[in-house]
């Protein structure tokens, strides 16, 4: 059986001040310290090596029980963790909080108690922690027992039943509206923009839901950010760029003026600038999006946002912003300069990288080096997004990707391939009952045009193409091949005789 990486995974992933507090933390403890010469060996591997650490070792008595040694390893630096990250973040003071409070009503400290109490309450109320709210009133409460039976009666019960009956509701309003999103979410995960009747329907029930719809129905901040947020994401579902623009710039208005809550949903905040961006790309406000690119970059640091998570997906979010404006642009070279830094991007974060991100990567590549005139590049990142065997997540992705497929085997005269690789296309789309028509009068043309001998047969082929697609492109569904692969530039390009990078660029300055 294969040795579980976890370990390695987790020293990896250290800050260089979080190993050094570390072993700080271990020089407190007594005994032998075998874990720390087992942490600085497995630290020096770049890919972890169990055999390496055996042989290292063979001499030691502690190797024979390499596994629980890797196990207590494991759990030490994660309670060293917990004590170096215990105020970090609002979660982090809390639990702290309620800690003490429990010893301290464990030794019949009760004034202290109440003193502490009170300022976690605060706390808890500023950030809108409903969770720990709601634990320091049930600790109120004993405490209130224990002020009876002294005789005190200065608490008044009634108020109290009354704020813990308020964070109540709160608490279930929150978890309504996060189950909203989770459906939205789900909606976009699979198949990425609204096609489908069935897909429209489960937007619009959610899109017209009494919290989505209604007015004042978030009970929090945080609540308001998800209400804002779903309707953004409806809105983005059904490709209503500005009033998806409008709902994304409103969760970030709130997140703004409340910098605690800000600090504590540091992803949040990127996804809605990332989901801004994209809005903004969307209606060619170029220059708007290109500087909030920069307000993403310049994130990691600031409170709340500290971490390689946050760090990995402003990387994400950013690249994948900044790729796709410079292709929407048609500046395909100044794309490929990016090329090396999100390859290198890519590598470092292994496997924090998800499985969608890593799609939307291979694929963005693709495109600008397309568009770029690299048609081979082009081909092998295409290649590794179909090569993907993911029958739930982004089916919107592998759809188009198969048809700039065929865009590609022809620019490279691929023409025998190409027939083959048309009944393929044809079978996939088939059983998704994915076929459009300007996915069907693409897949027709560009059969005719690989059995096509002279230039002017086939031009006139793209002539006819072009024809076809200009009234289907303006009905929504049948656009939203646009969004995947700019197919009417293609199509002048060939039937005007310049690249393809130049007809997408003077698109994009018409817009």
């Amino acid at each position: 059986m294969k040795p579980s990486t976890e370990l390695h995974d987790l020293i990896k992933s250290l800050t260089k001040s979080e190993k050094r507090f570390f072993k700080l933390h271990s020089a407190l403890q007594s005994g032998d310290k075998n874990y720390l010469r087992l942490f600085d060996a497995i630290d020096k591997q770049k890919v972890y090596d169990e055999e390496a650490i055996k042989k290292q070792f063979a001499k030691e008595t502690f190797i024979r029980h390499l596994p629980s040694e890797k196990n207590h390893l494991y759990k030490l630096i994660l309670k060293a963790l917990r004590a170096y990250h215990a105020e970090s973040s609002v979660s982090g003071i809390l639990k702290q909080e309620i800690k003490n409070i429990e010893i301290l009503y464990q030794k019949a400290l009760y004034v202290e108690c109440n003193k502490l109490l009170h300022r976690a309450k605060r706390i808890a109320r500023e950030n809108e922690r409903f969770y720990y709210w709601f634990e320091l009133l049930n600790w109120e409460k004993m405490l209130l027992e224990e002020a009876y039976e002294s005789g005190e009666f200065t608490k008044d019960l009634d108020a109290l039943i009354e704020e813990e009956r308020e964070v109540i509701e709160k608490l279930r309003n929150l978890a309504a509206y996060h189950i909203l999103y989770s459906k939205i979410n789900y909606v976009f995960r699979s198949g990425g923009y609204v096609r489908t009747d069935e897909e429209h329907a489960m937007v619009e029930e959610i899109s017209e839901h009494p919290l989505i719809k209604g007015k004042n129905t978030a009970l929090s901040r945080r609540a308001a950010t998800i209400c804002y947020y779903t309707q953004g994401f409806c809105g983005w579902a059904k490709r209503d760029w500005r009033i998806s623009l409008e709902k994304f710039q409103r969760v970030k208005q709130i997140l703004d003026e409340n910098e605690p809550i800000k600090s504590d949903l540091p992803k949040r905040y990127i996804r809605t600038l990332h989901y801004i961006i994209n809005a903004q790309i969307e209606l060619f406000d170029l220059k708007s999006a290109a500087e909030n690119i920069r307000l993403m970059r310049s994130l990691p640091g600031k409170d709340g946002f500290i971490g390689i998570n946050i760090e990995s997906q402003v990387f994400v979010a950013s690249f994948l912003s900044e790729l796709r404006l410079l292709e929407r642009a048609g500046e395909h070279a100044k794309a490929l300069e990016l090329v090396p830094a999100v390859l290198e991007g890519m590598e470092e974060m292994g496997d924090r990288l998800h499985k969608e991100n890593e799609i939307e990567f291979h694929y963005a590549l693709a495109l600008i080096h397309f568009g770029a005139g690299q048609v081979n590049k082009a081909l092998f990142w295409l290649n590794k997004v179909l090569n993907e065997n993911e029958p739930t997540l982004r089916q919107d992705i592998f759809t188009y990707a198969r048809l700039f497929n065929l865009v590609v085997h022809y620019e490279l005269g691929n023409f025998d391939l190409l027939e083959y690789i048309v009944r393929s296309t044809q079978r996939f789309l088939s059983k998704r009952q994915r076929a459009y028509q300007v996915e069907v009068t693409l897949i027709e043309h560009i059969k005719k045009l690989a059995r096509a001998q002279d230039p002017a047969t086939k031009r006139e082929l793209f002539r006819s193409l072009h024809h076809e697609l200009t009234p289907l492109l303006k009905d929504p569904n049948e656009g939203l091949v646009l969004k995947y692969f700019n197919v009417m530039a293609w199509v002048e390009s060939n039937e005007q005789g310049v690249p393809f990078s130049d007809v997408v660029r003077a698109k994009g300055k018409a817009k």
